[in-house]
């Protein structure tokens, strides 16, 4: 039996240049599991049509025969087809406004939705993602930044040579530049004005290890938070080395009744008996990667109050980039004011004005907020992401999406996924209905 599959062209901007599949893996598909493979054409996307013709693939613009169809970002509104299947990150499950209409329209054609970030196993964790990709552009972004914003601040620093993440021919390229960085700090060390550099990363998913990826890269001496507070007391700190801190949940929220001792899955269930702490340890790190799932439940991590304290104050804040990977507008990271693109990456938070002003010069933070960063080493994001993905395709492909959503034989991880069935909220997403 013959099956057939779409995969659409992006086209949200003109730096999306992904694909969920490589032509290595639609080639497998064709070969080993009968499946039809149709693309619509594409001049950016980061493996030809050309590419994707050699494997076996068809480019056609039309992808309307195909049941299903895959992509990675958002579809417009005259793209479904009635009663058909759509794979892709629809950015829905926080009541996104802005996808609202999408997904109403899903809704009113009768559509299948699966959204690749709820695709999860038994114990929670996601299955198929770019976050650790939008780790790494993100880290390489942030040092870019910190060359910047020092040689503005005319302080002598290794990191005016690394480039954006985009710049570079492939992500091998990155990684020597970088390291050919750290054999400068570990052979001449960083600018006493700098000392102790601490670079702060909250979260511990693969968001924070694509981070640490690359800043592992560079002379490092890993500290616990606790640690942070004797180094700066003291003056015995390594002039070659970056310390880096990793904080968890118990590092930066409290229960806000003394007598009450925290307990993650407690603090999950509910955040309301819970407040930041995360001020504390703001003062004293040069660089923040922001790298933790966030909704309006939980705590802020820096807040627009305290950085007008923090700026008002009389000695000049060691602070000074955010690298905001987790990219919520205004959320645990409260100068986020808005999305950013690659070539023109960062803003300086004012925090007097409470004005994002763009490029790195300026009094306050200076703010990374790309909101696609994967896209910026778009080729290996995409080949990691097909890995992860091509083993689902069989079994969606064969799965009879005409029975009620109990009776449909898809495993369980991408049943976990399915946002709606049959124009209808699947039963974890009825909550959705408030925001539609």
């Amino acid at each position: 039996m013959k099956y057939m599959i779409g995969i659409r062209r992006e086209d949200k901007n003109k730096w999306e240049r992904r694909v969920p599949l490589t032509p290595e893996h639609v080639r497998e598909l064709i070969q080993n599991h009968s499946v039809e493979v149709w693309l619509q054409p594409s001049p950016i996307r980061i493996f030809s049509d050309e590419e994707y013709i050699q494997a076996g693939a068809k480019i056609q613009e039309d992808l309307s025969q195909c049941p299903i169809v895959f992509g990675v970002k958002e579809m417009p509104l005259v793209f479904f087809q009635p009663h058909n299947t759509y794979v892709f990150f629809s950015h829905v499950i926080k009541g996104q406004d802005y996808n609202m209409p999408m997904l109403k329209r899903m809704l009113e054609l009768k559509c299948q939705l699966i959204d690749y970030e709820k695709v999860v196993d038994e114990e929670k964790r996601r299955l198929i993602f770019f976050g650790k990709h939008a780790g790494i552009a993100g880290m390489i972004d942030t040092l870019w930044a910190l060359g910047q914003r020092l040689c503005w601040e005319k302080i002598p620093n290794p990191f005016e040579r690394i480039k954006n993440a985009y710049k570079y021919k492939n992500l091998a390229e990155a990684k020597e530049e970088i390291s050919d960085v750290g054999k400068k700090i570990k052979r001449e060390g960083l600018d006493k004005s700098l000392l102790p550099f601490i670079c702060g990363i909250s979260g511990y998913g693969h968001v924070s290890q694509g981070v640490q990826e690359i800043l592992d890269l560079l002379p490092i001496k890993e500290i616990s938070p606790d640690e942070i507070f004797p180094l700066i007391e003291g003056a015995e700190y390594s002039q070659n080395h970056i310390y880096k801190v990793v904080f968890k949940e118990e590092h930066t929220v409290e229960p806000i009744f003394s007598a009450d001792r925290f307990e993650l899955q407690d603090y999950y269930d509910h955040p309301e008996k819970y407040r930041s702490k995360f001020e504390t340890y703001i003062p004293h790190l040069t660089l923040f990667m922001n790298c933790i799932y966030w909704d309006k439940r939980y705590p802020k991590l820096v807040t627009k109050k305290y950085l007008k304290q923090l700026y008002a104050g009389k000695e000049k804040p060691r602070l000074r980039v955010i690298g905001d990977i987790s990219c919520d507008i205004e959320g645990s990271v409260e100068c986020d004011l808005k999305w950013t693109q690659p070539d023109n990456p960062v803003y300086v938070y004012n925090p007097f004005e409470d004005k994002a002003i763009d490029g790195y010069e300026g009094n306050g933070p200076v703010v990374l907020a790309v909101d696609n960063l994967p896209c910026e080493i778009s080729k290996e994001a995409s080949i990691y992401f097909s890995q992860v993905l091509k083993p689902f395709i069989p079994e969606i492909v064969k799965a009879d999406f005409s029975v009620d959503f109990d009776q449909c034989n898809l495993p369980l991880p991408i049943k976990n996924a399915v946002i709606v069935y049959h124009g209808e909220l699947t039963s974890n997403y009825r909550y959705l209905k408030n925001y539609l």
